[in-house]
């Protein structure tokens, strides 16, 4: 058995059974891969995939224990690498993140410049995605960190630590009348058509909340995960736009106005994530002490270490409680 061949198998189940595209992946050749599974195959006595003809069709169940148990070897041995960096060369490697689209156009430049002032040799790579596609990618191990906001219950293999609060604004053109209220109410901003985030996406859920709570049922009219589309339709005159706070530029944004709206809404918290059992690198503790000052390593460890999911769970939520609202 060899560990390039429990890399094969690895990469095409997750590949949905598509060898021609695990081999892509993996910079190999098809029958390269095919030969190797089918060696592995032997060597264990039992088939770990079923076949129709000379395409795979699904996975067998001694396939998918083996799955799992190479899932976790394959981490380790990822875990063993970044040891060997680690004392190698403390500060030269790569740091993948993936998230939201808003988390990577508004909060992440700030600390991503302030770290690669810091760790000009760690390559960053930034991959945009829903919730479960970020989720996926860190629970993989095709991503170091996880950023997101919704969708919590995706985020259950991970160590999820909450960052920062924040809320919301609403947008609109010169001259609206909501301009003209001293103080907004969520039957005022009903009363318009609204341009928002999809939901799932940056904190949608908690609108949504907000104005089924007041018996509200607000005409959306167009939804988007990027930010900037909804101010592109609100200058277009399709709505109001409801947006993070985060989102709203006071150099670029200037032909609309904004009005605070933290006051309709409950504030979202942005958490950030890592797998469980994962060797994170010094440059990697540092990342999140600038994403967020309070992860300091004492803290992040003295959670992962928790073994007990919903003790970990209430341990972060304490955290969650002594955060202030950006």
């Amino acid at each position: 058995m060899k560990l390039r061949q429990l890399h094969y198998i690895h990469e095409v189940a997750q590949r949905g059974l598509n060898v021609t595209a695990a081999a892509d992946a993996l910079y190999t050749s098809q029958p390269g891969v095919s030969k190797q599974i089918r060696l592995l195959e032997d060597e264990l006595g039992v088939d770990i995939f079923q076949r129709n003809g000379k395409h795979l069709s699904e996975v067998t169940p001694a396939g998918k224990r083996i799955l799992e148990y190479t899932a976790r070897l394959l981490a380790e041995a990822e875990n063993i690498k970044n040891i060997a960096e680690e004392f190698h060369d403390t500060d030269k490697g790569d740091l993948t993140i993936a998230t939201t689209h808003t988390q990577a156009r508004y909060a992440l430049p700030p600390v991503i410049q302030k770290f690669r002032a810091r760790f000009p040799k760690v390559t960053l790579h930034l991959h945009q995605g829903s919730p479960p596609q970020i989720a996926k990618m860190a629970a993989e191990g095709n991503a170091d960190f996880a950023i997101a906001t919704e969708a919590m219950e995706h985020f259950e293999q991970l160590v999820m630590l909450p960052s920062y609060h924040w809320n919301r604004c609403v947008l609109v053109k010169p001259g609206h009348p909501l301009t003209e209220k001293k103080k907004l109410t969520l039957k005022d901003v009903a009363a318009h058509p609204v341009v928002t985030y999809t939901f799932g996406f940056t904190g949608r859920s908690k609108l949504d909340q907000a104005f089924a709570a007041h018996g509200l049922k607000p005409d959306v009219v167009l939804t988007a995960v990027d930010a900037d589309v909804i101010k592109t339709y609100v200058r277009a005159g399709l709505g109001i736009g409801i947006i993070a706070n985060m989102a709203y530029d006071e150099r670029t944004d200037k032909d609309l106005v904004r009005l605070p709206a933290d006051h309709l809404f409950e504030p979202s918290t942005t958490h950030i994530g890592f797998r469980r059992g994962m060797f994170l690198r010094g440059y990697m503790y540092e990342f999140m002490r600038t994403f967020a000052a309070h992860l300091t390593q004492e803290k992040v460890d003295e959670i992962a270490a928790i073994g007990d999911a919903v003790e970990r769970t209430q341990r972060s939520q304490a955290l969650m409680a002594t955060l202030k609202t950006a």
